[in-house]
């Protein structure tokens, strides 16, 4: 069965359990009032770099949840294992300029988006997607994406302000791809090259171009695999822009087996890959991966294709055989 390569996420964190006045099964309001998604983000904040600091999973774990838990929570075990004591060096991270993106919805999940400037290199913004799964229950970070500001769009609005969420189940929401099909979509892709919905660039068409020459290596087998990230622990979240497309967020699994001639042992030398390994690489080595996205969606009348604005993969597990 064929795989896809590793790279690394940071770990960032955060929730808040907050007060609604009515339980949102069918009522259509906003999400969130701005006052509480900054009290939302501010609580991400701290335990984000006390999480950070001490590679405190069970913190991690209570503050985010989906594609951007995966990958953190494995971060920090990989590092944990590798520093027991913690990392006292952290640079804390530090979140300026927030603009928040709060719909009206009914029905769960509920979210709301924050687009900020942060203190790390780049002029990237970092955009945080915040879910919360019931009336009682925490707000966590779920999907993290760092977008060039001259890329972000510019979103609808409704008659009372709010930014709108676009529906992720069903139909198409008058998308070339209904959200809810972007994970399928893209894997398939990856996988067989297939259909014409994705415009070329780093996260498609090179991506594929790389595993081919990667295939054709006689040293050592390379095989990928790709798989959707489905509701419910991998919901897509969408906001509506003011073309008629959409901002999407989703998820996707990939995997990539490395297979050495016979005689040959696979050599692990990556700390935190070890960290992560189980079984012993006698033959092969296969890295699982998560990955996040952020893309744009154009609307059903265009012509337009799906344009990746944010791709952060990050390693959840190795298996040796």
């Amino acid at each position: 069965m064929p795989f896809a390569a590793a790279v690394t996420a940071g770990a960032l964190l955060a929730s808040l359990t907050g007060c609604v006045t009515v339980h949102g099964e069918s009522a259509v309001v906003p999400t969130v009032s701005k006052g509480e998604a900054a009290k939302v983000l501010a609580s991400f904040v701290e335990k984000n770099n006390r999480a950070n600091t001490a590679f405190d999973v069970d913190l991690n774990s209570s503050i985010e949840t989906g594609p951007l838990g995966a990958i953190d929570q494995a971060g920090l075990t990989a590092r944990k294992r590798v520093q027991p004591k913690g990392n006292p060096d952290y640079a804390p991270l530090k979140l300026t300029d927030t603009r928040y993106l709060i719909p009206e919805q009914a029905g769960w999940p509920k979210f709301f988006v924050t687009d900020s400037r942060s203190n790390r290199k780049g002029q990237g913004r970092w955009l945080f997607v915040f879910q919360r799964d019931r009336a009682d229950g925490p707000w966590r970070a779920a999907y993290l994406s760092v977008i060039d500001p001259g890329q972000i769009p510019r979103f609808a609005r409704d008659e009372h302000g709010h930014v709108r969420a676009v529906p992720v189940g069903g139909g198409g929401a008058g998308l070339t791809v209904p959200p809810n099909e972007l994970s399928k979509r893209y894997t398939r892709y990856l996988q067989e090259g297939a259909g014409d919905d994705f415009a070329a660039g780093p996260h498609t068409t090179v991506q594929r171009e790389r595993r081919k020459k990667e295939m054709k290596r006689t040293s050592v087998r390379n095989e990928f695999a790709d798989q959707p990230a489905q509701p419910p622990q991998y919901p897509p979240f969408a906001l509506r822009t003011r073309d008629g497309g959409a901002l999407v967020f989703f998820a996707s699994r990939h995997h990539h087996k490395q297979t050495l001639p016979r005689g040959y042992r696979p050599k692990v030398d990556n700390p935190l890959v070890k960290a992560l390994m189980s079984g012993k690489p006698k033959h092969a080595v296969i890295f699982e991966r998560m990955s996040e996205q952020a893309v744009t969606v154009p609307s059903a009348k265009s012509n337009g294709k799906v344009t990746f604005l944010s791709r952060i993969e990050g390693l959840t597990a190795a298996r040796g055989s």
